[in-house]
């Protein structure tokens, strides 16, 4: 269980933690190389591997009116751009089987959402691409029950995957992070911690999910100390007019203060 096929991962020796990071959507161009500029920078600076992150299209939305994308090749090509200028890794959820062969001419990684973690033909789709998969665990698994997706990517052929944990669902409307299931799942693979949609808020009246990114520290923290191999964060130069989760997204102002006090964790953490 590697990643092999993101040598800017495997092969790092700054001892740190791994980044995907990106807005939660692409919405133009001009947006997502803004980000990545910035985000490269700060993680060159710091020495983080990093893997940009930006969903080329959102099929999980609350409402029908919700932003669901500006299209599929035109944001999969952006993504492309990003790579290409930046000579970084790109990750993109995918949402069906056919999304599997098409964002794998663009991207790096594959992401399986939440939502869609125990369907195996996707799973299954997105391991025979040959591309690293990243499995988001659903936010009504249990940690252990990761291992059975994960074997499918295995058994598919595959032995590149990430396993992403997200949050437990906590009542109705809220979630929870539960740091006993990063050590389990390390047992199956690299492991990531999603700080933002950890922090989310769901099924609000309006239909429209809500937040806690004051807590976003604190969760990225915590996950450093108890040892995951990655975070994700989702970032923007303007959450509260972002198109897509801007209600749960880290500001971009404050990524390199955030990346720096991690890395010091981390720092400390690997001397014991």
């Amino acid at each position: 269980m590697n990643l092999n096929n993101i040598p800017q991962i495997k092969h790092t020796t700054s001892g740190n933690f791994f980044v995907l990071a990106g807005p939660c959507a692409i919405e133009g161009e001009e947006m997502a190389m803004r980000i990545a500029e910035k985000l490269v920078t700060i993680t060159n600076k710091l020495e983080i591997p990093y893997v940009f992150k930006g969903s080329f299209k959102k099929a999980n939305r609350s409402r029908v009116d919700s932003f669901t994308g500006i299209g599929d090749e035109k944001a999969l090509k952006i993504l492309q751009k990003v790579s290409k200028e930046f000579g970084v890794p790109t990750v993109t959820d995918i949402h069906t089987n056919e999304d599997a062969a098409l964002a794998a001419e663009y991207v790096d990684v594959l992401q399986i959402p939440a939502f869609l973690v125990r369907q195996t033909d996707l799973v299954v789709a997105a391991a025979q691409t040959g591309k690293t998969v990243n499995l988001k665990k659903g936010q009504f698994m249990s940690p252990e029950s990761m291992q059975h997706a994960a074997q499918k990517v295995i058994d598919s052929g595959n032995e590149n995957f990430m396993i992403t944990d997200r949050g437990t669902m906590f009542g109705y409307q809220d979630m929870i992070v539960d740091f006993r299931g990063i050590p389990t799942m390390k047992q199956f693979g690299t492991t990531v911690l999603d700080v933002t949609h950890s922090l989310q808020q769901p099924n609000q009246t309006s239909g429209v999910t809500g937040g806690r990114p004051d807590m976003i520290e604190t969760i990225a923290k915590a996950g450093i100390a108890v040892g995951v191999d990655g975070i994700f964060i989702e970032t923007h130069f303007d959450p509260a007019n972002a198109k897509s989760d801007g209600a749960n997204m880290l500001h971009l102002d404050y990524f390199e203060g955030l990346m720096t006090r991690l890395v010091a964790i981390r720092k400390t953490i690997n001397q014991f």
